[in-house]
Formats: C-alpha cells, sequence, structure tokens
C-alpha cells in the first residue's frame, strides 16, 4: 500500500484535467487541495483561467515545479502527462480513478515516477 501520507504531505501540486465546469473532478479536486492550503496549479490546454487562476496547458509550462501531480484525464492522456512529467523530473503523480491503467502504471514504473493509482486523493486527505 502507498504511503499516501507522505504525498498528502507535500505541498506543491498541479491538477491535470482541472476545468471550470464546477460538476467535473478536476475542479473539485483543484478547488479541494486549494481550501486546504495547497500551492496548486491547474493544467488544462482548453482553460486560459480556472476562477482567477492562470491555467497552464501542461506541466512543462509550470512557474514552479510541482511536488506531485494529479491527473484526472482519460488513461491514455494519463500515459501522455506521466512522460511529460518525467521529461521535467517530477516525481510524484497521483491518478485519480478513472485515470489509472496498466499502460500508465506501467509506463510511471520504467521512467522511475512514484504512480499512486488506487485511491482518490480527496478521500485520502479526508481520512488523515
Amino acid at each position: 500500500m502507498p504511503d499516501y501520507d507522505e504525498i498528502i504531505g507535500k505541498k506543491i501540486w498541479a491538477v491535470v484535467g482541472a476545468s471550470n465546469d464546477c460538476t467535473k473532478y478536476g475542479h473539485l479536486i483543484w478547488r479541494f487541495l486549494k481550501n486546504r492550503g495547497y500551492t496548486v496549479y491547474p493544467v488544462n490546454p482548453k482553460e486560459q483561467k480556472i476562477d482567477q487562476d492562470d491555467c497552464y496547458p501542461t506541466v512543462a509550462d509550470l512557474p514552479q515545479k510541482p511536488d506531485v501531480v494529479n491527473v484526472v484525464v482519460p488513461p491514455k492522456t494519463a500515459v501522455k502527462v506521466i512522460e511529460q512529467c518525467a521529461a521535467v523530473n517530477i516525481q510524484h503523480v497521483w491518478l485519480q480513478p478513472g485515470a489509472e491503467s496498466a499502460e500508465a502504471e506501467a509506463t510511471g514504473k520504467r521512467l522511475g515516477i512514484n504512480v499512486i493509482s488506487d485511491a482518490c486523493v480527496m478521500v485520502e486527505m479526508r481520512r488523515g
């Protein structure tokens, strides 16, 4: 079982798949992390801003390297996100339920990234 507490303790996050649609998990997770005091960057090539925050097209475009990238996109896109994270030396990727796949996990393992893919970050943080 992964060490959720270690990952949750990291304070700079990016949420890939964040959007302005308040009913989507990307928005809910982005807002949840912000409300808990984390520095959170929204990542979505289709959005310019989410609320008042600048939104970035990829993790490579972020102004600061996040400690953790939370992924809320389909599995095929998640594989690409993991590859992008490896290219900029991001070590921790949290795949939300629905983003995970055997291919994404294998890609993370091959690239030396710690991939969490068996839990929702909001559920785990509420437990803590």
